[in-house]
């Protein structure tokens, strides 16, 4: 019998049946008892394409300590695949989550990407919104290549255990790879993409009935239409799914 939280693999790509309470379980059980950085990945539709072309990045999310269900395909497709039902847990509300978390346990945190405005009032809007939670340190996501060891020293001697990373998919899961084995403190890196730009609201966040229906992505592609390039491989993706679903199907009735 699979276990109720074992790993699924969607195509080319994993996921975590995790609720969002066992996920945020799991991020505590990092930060009091991990003796490494652990990663938290964001797992939907269109990384199912893009993340397996290049094999060292599959393997970092093959890898990875926790994989979202960040978007709603992933979901679906664990539904019609393996009869899976959990929700999604959308990495720009989890970042929420453990925000609220270690400053609830005084870990601190460390924001590392976007531009430099959009940085500095993210993390006051954080400091606002969760009293005691303790900013140990940030920095925009402009620091050049050569400038590199010294942002990792600013993280270690911040003492920060969470590390956010808003550079940008494939680009934070890259750094977070590269860069690891040099974190002494971070027990918990998340990598939230463009999460500072919809805290800040320099990018509007979908409306609560449009997230409750699942229909955050088609919200964000009518308000960014340049989104389409992105978002264009969604139906080719349900396709693959039944396809696979259909397999399964002709699998079993063989044997």
């Amino acid at each position: 019998m699979q276990d109720a939280n074992e790993r699924l693999k969607i195509l080319d790509m994993w996921v975590d049946p995790l609720t969002r309470d066992e996920a945020l379980e799991r991020v505590n059980r990092f930060l009091n008892h991990g003796t490494r950085p652990h990663a938290v990945f964001a797992s939907n539709p269109e990384k199912n394409f893009s993340v397996p072309a290049d094999a060292g990045l599959h393997d970092v999310y093959r890898y990875a300590d926790i994989l979202l269900p960040d978007g709603i395909g992933m979901v679906l497709a664990a539904r019609i695949l393996y009869g899976r039902h959990f929700l999604r847990i959308p990495g720009s509300e989890f970042i929420f989550d453990i925000c609220r978390l270690a400053a609830r346990e005084g870990h601190g945190i460390f924001v590392y990407g976007a531009q430099e405005e959009v940085n500095a009032k993210a993390c006051r809007i954080l400091g606002e919104r969760f009293p005691g939670l303790r900013i140990a340190g940030r920095a925009n996501g402009y620091v050049k290549e050569g400038e590199m060891a010294e942002l990792v020293r600013q993280i270690n001697d911040s003492g920060a255990k969470v590390l956010f990373i808003a550079l940008g998919s494939p680009k934070q899961e890259k750094w977070f790879a590269a860069h690891k084995g040099s974190l002494k403190n971070v027990r918990v890196c998340q990598c939230i993409g463009g999460t500072l730009d919809t805290i800040t609201g320099r990018v509007k966040r979908a409306p609560e009935i449009w997230c409750r229906h699942n229909a955050e992505w088609l919200y964000r592609l009518l308000s960014e239409p340049k989104r389409l390039k992105r978002q264009k491989v969604l139906p080719l993706f349900a396709v693959l799914v039944m396809i696979e679903k259909l397999k399964g199907f002709f699998k079993a009735a063989r044997t």
